[in-house]
C-alpha cells in the first residue's frame, strides 16, 4: 500500500510509493504513469513491490529532481525494466551518464564540517549506476504533451540542475529543494547555492501551489514556505 496520496482538481492522483530515506512519486491519470525520482540502489526490490502491489506495469516518464545517488540510483534500472524515457535538467545530464554527483555545501553548524572534512571521499562510494536520458528541460518543460496539466520547472541552489513539478497550479514536487522535516523551517541541511536556492523558492511562490512536497519528509505548506522565504530572502538582501 502506498503511504500517502493526493489529488488534484483535473483528477490526477499522486502516490507515494517509498518514503524514509528518499521519497518516490507516481503522477498517475490512469493512463500515463510519471515516476519522479527512484531512491537509493539498496531499495530497488523494495521499489519493485510497491509498484506491483498497486499493479503498476509501464512506467511512461521519469522525473529526477537532480542526479543524486538518493534519486537517481534505480534510474537505470527503471529504464530498462519498465521502457520508461528518463527526463533531467542538461546541466546534470552528464553525472548521470556517469552515476556521479555534485559535491553540496553544508548549510548547517553540523554539515558545514561534516563535508569539508569528508564530503569528497564519502561522495565517492554513493556512486550509481549509470543512466542515459531521453530528454532533457532547459528553464521549464511542459507536460501537456504527455497529457498532464503540468510542467517541470528549474529550481537551482541544492544543485546547479534541481527541478520540480508542477502539478495542476496546486502541488509542487520538490526534490531536495526544501525539506519537510521541521515545522519551523524547510530549509535543507545541504545545497550547491543557498542563496540561489532560496530564490528558487520565490520562483515556486509565483504559482498558486498550496503544497510543496519533498523528497525528504512531509509535505509543507504554502504558508510554511512563504514565511520562511520572507525570513531568508530579507537577509540574503540585507547582506548584500
Amino acid at each position: 500500500m502506498c503511504s500517502r496520496t493526493w489529488k488534484t482538481k483535473s483528477g490526477y492522483h499522486i502516490l507515494r510509493i517509498l518514503s524514509g530515506r528518499s521519497n518516490v512519486f507516481l503522477l498517475t491519470d490512469g493512463k500515463t504513469n510519471i515516476l519522479i525520482d527512484t531512491s537509493v540502489p539498496r531499495l530497488w526490490n523494495k521499489l519493485q513491490k510497491r509498484l506491483e502491489k498497486i499493479n503498476i506495469s509501464k512506467i511512461d516518464y521519469l522525473i529526477l529532481t537532480h542526479a543524486y545517488f538518493d534519486h537517481a540510483g534505480n534510474a537505470c534500472k527503471i529504464k530498462e525494466k519498465y521502457k520508461s524515457r528518463v527526463i533531467v535538467q542538461k546541466s546534470e545530464s552528464g553525472y548521470l551518464a556517469n552515476g556521479d554527483n555534485i559535491l553540496p555545501e553544508g548549510t548547517t553548524l553540523f554539515t558545514r564540517p561534516v563535508i569539508k572534512l569528508f564530503g569528497r571521499r564519502l561522495f565517492k562510494r554513493f556512486k550509481y549506476e549509470p543512466c542515459l536520458f531521453d530528454i532533457s528541460v532547459d528553464l521549464s518543460y511542459d507536460l501537456k504533451e504527455f497529457g498532464f496539466n503540468a510542467y517541470i520547472l528549474h529550481t537551482p541552489g541544492h544543485t546547479s540542475g534541481s527541478m520540480c513539478v508542477i502539478i495542476d497550479d496546486e502541488i509542487a514536487i520538490v526534490g531536495d529543494t526544501m525539506f519537510g522535516v521541521f515545522n519551523w523551517s524547510v530549509f535543507p541541511p545541504y545545497a550547491e547555492d543557498a542563496k540561489l536556492m532560496v530564490k528558487s523558492w520565490g520562483t515556486l511562490l509565483e504559482s498558486n501551489c498550496y503544497l510543496f512536497i519533498p523528497s525528504h519528509g512531509s509535505a509543507n505548506t504554502r504558508l510554511l514556505v512563504k514565511r520562511d522565504y520572507t525570513r531568508r530572502i530579507k537577509q540574503i538582501t540585507t547582506k548584500v
